[in-house]
């Protein structure tokens, strides 16, 4: 049996971010000893991905950052481009790959962190503590006690919820014969793609360079799409709307994001907590997570190296729970265009301020002005039915 302080479950964002808070020099206080459990590669070690967010200045994971940008793009279903400056913040787009080669490097020269590769198939809390129950290379078991847990593993299926949406996308890393892409501006939501009955879909473009880009097809709704259904709905938006010509396609990536308006457990027993996504730290009305997770972890490493219990703090506030709730009732019933209503967001509201509203970093204030621009009555509508609607079972897909 091996045993530590802490044990973290899963070396993705979450795992990875508390541990590496975790290893770092605290004068004063006392740094516990961590293992960090990460999956052996294949099904359960997750896929290399892109995360986005954005900060002001510099932040923690500069180093591992592709790319980074002030200025954003959104065209509105009828073809209207809206661009801004949104200094002092900048949108940084971070690839999985990277991150872990930068977090690993740290962790690996940290006398109070050890990293284990292990599928783990269990985590029962007993007293004092929890048992992390795995198999190690070969099939070997193995147990964990620790005196907290903290597990960022996938969720084998979602909480019950009043509404579940899909943010389901499959991008393109793209390279093009002659300089067809703006190396300083993002193409944040381009709206000009065939809409669902239900939900929106928008083209993504994040350029790397002049003639490198990643392309994505994003769609909110209940259902993903086939693969031939993301390629098809690629190629029209890359030849048809951006009239992009001859690409070479790189690599790709696919991803399913769930947005549900049901509640996620933190704590499971009394040592074990879940962080993460599957802690309820993506956002439901967007999707993003990533500057969710960091907020979620300092929270979580603080309580730890102070020696208070360290419950993980909600991820988003009350107030904008309550509000994606609505928004997610109002796009699955069909009342509200979606791709309209982000549209008209955009080009009432500052983008600076409006990307602070999507993290949750505004105030009441500031959230009523934004809210103005809603289409009322039939966010009114959604509002008043939600607290009659049952909450339902929702697989994962």
């Amino acid at each position: 049996m091996l045993e530590a302080d802490v044990a973290i479950v899963g070396a993705g964002a979450a795992g990875l971010t508390l541990a590496h808070r975790l290893s770092r020099p605290t004068p004063g206080r006392r740094r516990p000893s961590v293992l960090l459990l990460d999956a052996p590669p294949g099904p359960l070690r997750s896929p290399s991905r892109t995360w986005c967010f954005w900060e002001s200045g510099r932040g923690r994971y500069d180093a591992a950052v592709t790319a980074a940008w002030h200025h954003l793009r959104v065209h509105t279903p009828r073809g209207r481009a809206i661009e801004d400056d949104i200094a002092p913040l900048r949108y940084k787009m971070l690839r999985s790959d990277d991150f872990e080669a930068l977090i690993g490097h740290d962790l690996a020269r940290s006398e109070r962190v050890r990293r284990v590769e292990a599928a783990v198939e269990t985590v029962e809390g007993v007293t004092g503590g929890a048992h992390v129950h795995a198999r190690a290379a070969g099939g070997r078991p193995l147990v964990v006690r620790a005196r907290w847990v903290f597990d960022s593993r996938p969720l084998g299926s979602l909480p019950a919820a009043r509404t579940t949406l899909l943010q389901h996308f499959h991008g393109w890393f793209v390279r093009s014969e002659r300089p067809v892409f703006d190396a300083d501006t993002v193409e944040l939501m381009d709206f000009r793609t065939p809409q669902p009955a239900r939900g929106l879909s928008f083209g993504y473009v994040l350029p790397t360079g002049p003639r490198q880009a990643l392309v994505e097809y994003t769609e909110f709704s209940r259902e993903p799409l086939s693969r031939t259904g993301y390629e098809a709905a690629l190629r029209h938006y890359t030849e048809d709307v951006l009239r992009l010509g001859d690409l070479d396609v790189v690599s790709t990536e696919t991803g399913v994001i769930p947005m549900t308006d049901a509640p996620f457990a933190r704590q499971v027993a009394p040592s074990v907590f879940r962080i993460g996504a599957a802690g309820g730290a993506t956002r439901p009305s967007t999707g993003y997570t990533f500057a969710a997770v960091q907020r979620q972890t300092e929270a979580v490493a603080s309580a730890l190296l102070s020696g208070r219990r360290p419950l993980p703090p909600p991820a988003h506030s009350a107030r904008s729970r309550a509000m994606d709730a609505v928004m997610l009732r109002a796009l699955d019933s069909g009342r509200v265009d979606g791709a309209a209503f982000f549209g008209r967001l955009f080009t009432r509201v500052p983008m600076e301020r409006l990307l602070r509203f999507l993290d949750g970093r505004t105030g009441l204030v500031e959230d009523l002005s934004v809210g103005m621009h809603a289409p009322v009555l039939p966010m009114l509508r959604s509002a008043v039915e939600l607290p009659r609607l049952p909450r339902r079972p929702f697989p994962r897909p």
